[in-house]
């Protein structure tokens, strides 16, 4: 079976090299063009693309499917199946009719909750439980085709977004190696329940502010939702103070203080008042500093009484 693979970022590596390696042929690989990046905005390749040239695989970075020429280009790649994994371009009705086997998606949710651009993200931020990965038929809709697989894993108390992700991108390699060697005899998929769905909407960099009114287990959701990236902040003194890790404190020394108030420090942890609770801070970052721990950033600093804006 000839399988081409689409997809642009870190977490889609797992599943290429699932795909690399097993008994069927990658006979191309479909990213994202090369794109300025960092602070010299060089041209940077994909992490996808990176992998594609040291297994020696072809490579096709269209700008959009629709045209026709793009079309072609992946046709000559003759694909009885298309996987796709966080490509970040939509597929036409055309491209999905191509491959004999259509094309399959590795979404990191349950679907068909949080469908969509983000759904590591929103699923910590509004408090779920689990999380997991969907593999599933693709069609027309966004992440609405049928679920071939689904596999479900727990969201600890302090798990980050970039520690789900990484979790998930290997649960979703290990899903599609098992689902690989059933495509060529046949798989039928379960419909999902429209009623239950809701949408991950793409981070936007604006929402990382952390507003103090807000309860102290939401705000440090909104801490573990924010890493690796946009990262939660907040200004103390005019400078932007990065929070890395952050829980809720088993303390109501900051139930009458104003909300983003420092009511307490240790090397256990900086206390900041919120709108109901208190957050403790045990890792964050200074202007100009590197990352460090709640002992690091007490150490002869004074920070009781200070107040986050």
């Amino acid at each position: 079976m000839n399988i081409v693979f689409a997809g642009t970022p870190e977490f889609a590596l797992p599943c290429l090299n699932a795909v690399a390696e097993s008994s069927h042929r990658l006979t191309g690989v479909l990213t994202q063009p090369d794109r300025p990046a960092g602070r010299g905005r060089k041209l940077a390749t994909s992490p996808v693309k990176q992998r594609a040239l040291e297994l020696g695989v072809p490579v096709q970075q269209p700008l959009s499917l629709k045209k026709d020429d793009a079309f072609e280009d992946l046709a000559a790649l003759e694909p009885d199946l298309m996987v796709v994994v966080a490509y970040g371009l939509l597929l036409p009705k055309k491209v999905l009719a191509l491959p004999r086997y259509g094309c399959i998606n590795v979404h990191a949710s349950l679907l068909p909750r949080w469908r969509g651009a983000a759904p590591i993200a929103r699923a910590i931020l509004a408090g779920d439980s689990e999380s997991g990965v969907t593999l599933m038929q693709m069609n027309a809709g966004l992440d609405t085709g049928p679920m071939l697989a689904r596999r479900a894993v727990e969201i600890g108390s302090d798990t980050t977004a970039g520690e789900l992700h990484d979790r998930l991108a290997e649960l979703g390699a290990a899903e599609l190696s098992a689902l690989l060697g059933r495509v060529e005899q046949g798989v039928t998929g379960e419909s999902q329940d429209d009623a239950q769905a809701c949408y991950a909407r793409r981070l936007d960099k604006g929402e990382a502010a952390i507003d103090w009114r807000l309860r102290a287990d939401e705000i440090a959701r909104a801490v573990r939702a924010f890493v690796p990236w946009p990262v939660a902040h907040a200004r103390l003194g005019g400078q932007p103070i990065r929070f890395w890790r952050a829980g809720t404190a088993p303390t109501s020394a900051g139930a009458s203080a104003e909300p983003g108030t420092v009511v307490a420090a240790s090397p256990k942890g900086i206390d900041i008042a919120t709108g109901a609770g208190t957050l403790r801070v045990t890792e964050l970052q200074l202007p100009g500093k590197k990352r460090m721990d709640a002992a690091a950033a007490v150490n002869g600093r004074a920070w009781v009484g200070q107040r986050f804006e």
